[in-house]
């Protein structure tokens, strides 16, 4: 195919409301380095780290969850992304992408070019120390026609699954599956996912019950059908009282990605030498902790962002097995970015909302 020099892509202006989210149809096209791949963008997925670093709540004066961090943060701050580290804008968002190679970087084999690929968000090969950067975040991302990512960290794949639902994949179901292997989920073992609606939520129940545990899900009751075929052998209305419901002491692990104030609670449920793994706080990121109850009861908490090597080609192994099925609830033109936040943000759905850019001017596909 003829790359064109120009596409469409939405851009983030910087920290704040929709505003900030401006599509243009005549944005250069990104170039590619050595070691790296030009892909064509077929579907890109929505995910909460799109809408936390556009709000700015990741930076440290942010105490609300992200419902009320926009209104909020009456400033753009200077630490409002996930690194601290500030953010360069305009910046090109999307950490999930489902896509095409067409043009490859020196190093790279030519004969990848044409491989249907999915990009691992979290790009590995790029670390430095102890800083792994993100797809969308330190580096432009998928919402737009075409985005460059290393090779080393785009697969091929081998499915059937369409690609609205294989671009619903590298985000979440990373994310749930990091947690889930650094809790060390075991056959039998009783698994509290807090959020289980949630993208990353949903992720979790369906890779708990691939290894066999018995997975209890936290969702609002109008979403259980959903979570039952998921994979949940039970399900718990948000708010409810855990120990109340579930009994103190009755989990081994716990995967939380809402924090807030039912936090504490999560603890007191956890049995003698449970785990807790955390990576999200949408309904908060300020919790109590009582100290005596994490040293008495032997519990091991894991803050989990950077993933470990395996995860994601363990992933790339499930879909292709057939092993895990991601929903998809909506499919948006790209320039609707604003519409679709909107929608995620109210959570009304289950399942990945995904964004389709526009067809190439010249190719009519």
């Amino acid at each position: 195919m003829r790359i064109p020099s120009r596409m469409a892509a939405v851009q983030l202006t910087g920290h704040g409301g929709y505003e900030k989210l401006v599509y243009g149809e005549s944005v250069p096209i990104p170039a590619i380095g050595s070691g790296e791949v030009l892909i064509r963008v077929f579907a890109a997925g929505v995910n909460n780290t799109d809408v936390n670093t556009r709000i700015g709540w990741y930076s440290s004066t942010a105490t609300a969850g992200t419902a009320e961090a926009g209104a909020e943060m009456s400033a753009a701050p200077a630490d409002g992304d996930w690194t601290g580290g500030g953010l360069s804008f305009p910046r090109i968002q999307g950490a999930d992408v489902c896509g095409e190679i067409v043009a490859v970087g020196d190093g790279v084999a030519k004969n990848r070019i044409g491989e249907r690929v999915i990009v691992q968000s979290c790009l590995r090969s790029l670390t430095v120390g102890d800083f792994t950067p993100w797809l969308g975040s330190e580096r432009d991302g998928a919402f737009a026609q075409f985005v460059a990512a290393p090779a080393a960290d785009t697969y091929r794949i081998d499915s059937d699954l369409s690609d609205a639902e294989l671009a619903a994949v590298p985000c979440a179901f990373a994310t749930a599956e990091n947690l889930i292997a650094r809790g060390r989920v075991a056959s039998g073992e009783r698994v509290l996912v807090t959020g289980a609606s949630g993208n990353v939520g949903i992720a979790a129940v369906q890779l708990a019950r691939r290894r066999g545990a018995e997975v209890i899900a936290i969702a609002a009751q109008g979403k259980w059908d959903e979570m039952t075929a998921a994979g949940a052998s039970r399900c718990v209305d948000r708010g409810a009282d855990l120990a109340g419901t579930l009994g103190s002491g009755s989990v081994d692990v716990v995967i939380d990605v809402v924090g807030g104030p039912q936090w504490p609670e999560l603890l007191e449920v956890l049995k003698v030498r449970g785990r807790c793994c955390v990576s999200g706080a949408i309904a908060g990121p300020i919790v109590q902790l009582d100290l005596r109850r994490l040293y008495l009861k032997d519990l091991t908490i894991h803050g989990c962002t950077s993933q470990d090597p395996q995860v994601f080609p363990d992933l790339v192994s499930y879909l292709e097995r057939g092993e895990i099925r991601p929903l998809v609830a909506r499919v948006l033109p790209l320039k609707d970015i604003a519409e679709a936040q909107q929608e995620f943000m109210s959570k009304s759905h289950v399942g990945k909302i995904v964004l389709l850019p526009p067809p190439l001017a010249d190719s009519g596909a």
